[in-house]
């Protein structure tokens, strides 16, 4: 099975991050070298790395990037600068939740580590983003196993957006339990709707399935309920970008209507994301900020308008699925039915 490896630090603290362009996908596989925190930070709200697993840890190599070119050698001085030049990588994009915890998660390293020299801080810090990286890739793969029992033989099964590995540093989220049931020989067949405006779905899953070998069919978004009617899939595996206490999802825009449709059909709908994915402060996903776009990817497809000029756009990035309509959240802790706040803080704080 081929799975690329969305990001990672190359060389040592002089070195630089490395990011699949997931903007020239399929038709180009290339990367881009970040030797600056502005080239992640650009990376981020381009959508040249997405999926919130996956700006987590661009996030983390940010900060890095960050504290090698602060100048000096006093530590209180160097930690002040870190937090103000590390806030901007945080507002980079403010849905998925996964970016201000590996940023948080760095800074709280950095404090811990007040008494050291800035040059120790600094490499402390890149061995921090490391860790990050290696749990992500972890996490993943645990994901995968933890969940795989819900695809059986002769499932078929919708997917929206990517939450693949193109979404994170290997693996996946909800495409994870896809690429461990294939290696533990399910046969299984996947239904990628096109995830518009971006066309993730089309771009990203529908290329990441079939390099690693997977039955895949790509259908547009409004295809999905009539595929439904017709007995063409049985349950929907989605990921996730922020989940509140109570089980709310917050996802690719597109997905709360998936769910609807689900439901409508009696079908199960799962979602797949890390514990680092859950915002335990948040109450209800009507808390949850929803990020706003470009008029322009809405109005433009490929750099050709497909809309009148000046017509007004509304492009929210995501939206809400509220936890009635979740049959289970997977976890790498484990599997959270019928999810509400006690079932949800009863495995994430495990």
């Amino acid at each position: 099975m081929k799975l690329p490896v969305t990001l990672e630090w190359v060389g040592g603290l002089d070195g630089h991050a490395r990011l699949v362009d997931q903007t020239r996908l399929p038709g180009e596989f290339v990367h881009i070298e970040c030797t600056e925190p502005d080239q992640i930070i650009q990376a981020i709200r381009v959508l040249a790395v997405r999926g919130a697993p996956a700006i987590g840890v661009a996030g983390a190599f940010g900060v890095v990037l960050c504290a090698r070119r602060i100048t000096g050698t006093d530590p209180a001085a160097f930690l002040a600068e870190l937090e103000k030049s590390a806030d901007s990588v945080a507002r980079a994009r403010p849905t998925a939740v996964n970016l201000t915890w590996a940023v948080d998660r760095m800074l709280r390293h950095a404090r811990e580590m007040k008494g050291s020299s800035v040059q120790a801080i600094k490499e402390g810090l890149l061995e921090q983003a490391r860790v990050i990286h290696r749990e992500d890739e972890e996490i993943c793969r645990r994901l995968g196993e933890v969940g795989r029992v819900l695809i059986t033989d002769g499932d078929s099964v919708l997917t929206h957006c990517n939450a693949g590995s193109l979404a994170t540093v290997k693996y996946g989220t909800a495409l994870s339990l896809f690429y461990s049931a294939q290696e533990a020989g399910t046969r299984f067949q996947v239904f990628a709707d096109e995830t518009r405006p971006l066309l993730q779905g089309s771009r990203l899953t529908a290329w990441e399935l079939l390099q690693a070998g997977i039955d895949v069919t790509l259908i547009t978004d409004n295809m999905a309920g009539h595929s439904m009617r017709l007995g063409k899939i049985n349950k929907v595996v989605v990921g996730a970008d922020r989940i509140a206490r109570n089980g709310d999802v917050a996802n690719k825009i597109g997905t709360f209507s998936v769910a609807v449709l689900a439901r409508h059909h009696g079908l199960p709908f799962y979602v797949v994301a890390p514990t680092s994915t859950f915002d335990l402060t948040l109450a209800s996903g009507a808390e949850i900020p929803i990020e706003e776009r470009a008029p322009e990817e809405v109005r433009q497809s490929f750099g050709r308008d497909v809309a009148p000029e000046g017509v007004k756009v509304f492009n929210p990035a995501f939206d809400v699925t509220p936890a009635e309509y979740v049959t289970a959240i997977v976890t790498e802790k484990g599997i959270i039915e019928k999810p509400d706040e006690e079932r949800v803080l009863a495995v994430v704080t495990s």
